[in-house]
Order: C-alpha cells, then structure tokens, then sequence
C-alpha cells in the first residue's frame, strides 16, 4: 500500500487528509499545530517528526500550506523535504502557489531523483470535505500516473493540465475569476436590494438564469444567511489574486480588472482585517448604503450533500 505523509491541516488540507485516512490510506501528518492533527491521529494515522523523516519513511509527501514562502520554508529547512527525498518518491505541492516557485523547487526535487506534481483544488472546502473537489495536477504523464490512484481518492474530477506549474497557473485563474463574480454579485445584490426588490427572489432569478455561478450557488448563500462563513478568508483571496496579476504582469498582459479587485480586497482587508471571511467584502457597500442584505431560508456554511464518489481523470476534448 502506498504511504502518503501530509503537511499542512488547514481549512482545504485538513479536509483533503481526512479523505486519505477515511479512505484507508496509511497516513502520517504534521502541522504547526499539533492540535489539529489530533482528530487524525485518533483515527489511526501517525505524526510525522519532521518533514525529512516524512519525506523518507512515505512514497508520496503533500504539501497544502498558506502560501509560497511556507512551502519554501519546509521544503528546503535543514530538516526539510528535500532533505529526505530520493528515488521513486513524489512530492506534491496542493497549495496554491507560484508558478514559478513551484517549477524552482520542482527543479530541486528532480535533482535528488524523486518527482514533482503541483496538484490544487477548485471547488470549495466544502466538496473537499467529501472527496468530490476538482483537481489540476502538473508533472510528466508518467508521474501523474503514478499519482493519480492517491488524487483520485482526495477528488472526483482530475485533470491533467501539462508540466510541471500549469496547473498553479490554471488554479490561481480560476480563483480570480471566482472572485470577480463574487465582487459582481455583491454588487447586484446590493442594488437589487437597493431598487426595493425581494432577496429571496433576486437569488432564485440569478439562480434560474444566464447569470448564475458556481460562486452565486455556494457564497451567494452564505451572504445572505448573514455568516458569510465560506472557509476562505480575505488574506488568501489576496493571495491568490495577486499570483494571477503577477502571471499577467510576466507574461505582458495588460489588465485592467484584476488591479481593481485587489484594491478591493486590500481595502476589505484593511476595514475588517485580513482573517474575515471573503463574502464579507460585500459589507463596504452594505455600509455605504446603509442596507443589511440578509434573507431567510438560506444555510450558515455550505455542506456538500452530494454522496462521496470514486474520482477519474477529466480529458479535455480536443476535436
């Protein structure tokens, strides 16, 4: 059986470790917080005295931590990953990261013979919760199958995106443009409220419509419940979108969007701090207006009620 060893139990990581050890998957784990590899130890997985020890004792090691530099840090301490790397080994990067942070510790791995994927998520913590989360993975084909029996038990719909740093760049796209109709939404929501129109009725016409999202079916909800508790918080969006503007910025694409949407968020972050859950931007226009755009009938937290399904590699049609 292959052995798996995971760093980082966070929101998105704590949730797609859970699906490995639920899973039957042999399991070690470590955090910053000990704590929150409790649950997993009690469930029969094992800590892991360090990266290195990690990196030698399991087949595959995964990171999903905070940002680039958290990566770097326990990838190349002198009790790193790197450090307990060789042959026939796998280091995944499911952070979302820089391209071309990845592709430079990708370039360390290969030279102590094992290999590298950057494997994100999209689809929210709550599909990740159930093993039903998309994911992007980049690396050689012959690696990806070898890594896709373990990806397929973390996520349904797996999609092989090309090398080594393609699927970081596809990931931190999709979670721009995820936070685009986030920022799109609040505003509609806002004004329908506004012009005197019902919630209730305005989220069923968005819904029905050539306007719905993917976004407006899960965040949408949590507005107007009031929580706005979505498991995302304005620093990670800040983040994410920054590494999409940073991509553009390399590749010399003049946009004009995104530098608007991270004034936003910064502005955002600045009013109501950094840790406040994202759906919460929409309250700069709840207080320019003076309106509570709440609702009833609508969840606290979004929970995947769709049954935990075997995952498969998703191949895009090429004609």
């Amino acid at each position: 059986m292959v052995k798996v060893g995971f760093i980082g139990l966070g929101n998105v990581g704590g949730k797609l470790a859970g699906s490995l050890l639920r899973n039957g998957i042999d399991l070690t784990v470590r955090d910053l917080d000990h704590d929150a590899a409790k649950p997993f130890l009690e469930g029969g997985a094992v800590w892991g005295e360090s990266p290195r020890a990690m990196a030698q004792a399991c087949d595959v090691i995964i990171t999903c931590l905070p940002s680039p530099a958290a990566s770097a840090a326990v990838m190349e301490a002198e009790d790193g990953i790197l450090a307990g790397l060789g042959p026939d080994k796998i280091w995944a990067e499911m952070s979302t990261t820089d391209e071309a942070e990845v592709t430079r510790l990708g370039a360390k791995v290969a030279a102590t013979g094992a290999a590298a994927v950057d494997c994100p998520v999209s689809g929210g913590c709550h599909r990740a919760a159930t093993g039903n989360i998309a994911i992007f993975a980049g690396c050689d084909r012959p690696v990806f199958e070898r890594m896709l029996p373990v990806l397929t038990v973390m996520g349904r719909r797996i999609l092989h995106t090309g090398p080594l740093g393609s699927a970081s760049k596809l990931k931190v796209m999709t979670n721009y443009l995820a936070t685009a109709n986030l920022i799109t939404l609040c505003e509609a929501l806002v004004t329908c409220k506004a012009t005197g129109l019902d919630l209730n009725t305005t989220y069923e016409a968005i819904r029905i419509s050539s306007g719905n999202s993917f976004v407006h079916e899960t965040e949408s909800q949590v507005i107007l419940n009031g929580s706005r508790d979505i498991n995302f918080t304005m620093d990670l969006v800040i983040k994410d979108i920054s590494l999409f503007q940073e991509l553009a910025d390399r590749a010399g694409v003049p946009l004009e969007i995104s530098p608007l949407m991270i004034e936003i968020f910064k502005d955002g972050a600045a009013r109501y701090g950094e840790r406040e859950w994202s759906p919460n931007i929409i309250r700069r226009l709840e207080e320019a207006t003076g309106l509570d755009i709440s609702a009833p009938g609508f969840p606290d937290e979004m929970v995947d009620d769709e049954p935990e399904e075997a995952g498969h590699e998703v191949v895009p049609n090429r004609g």
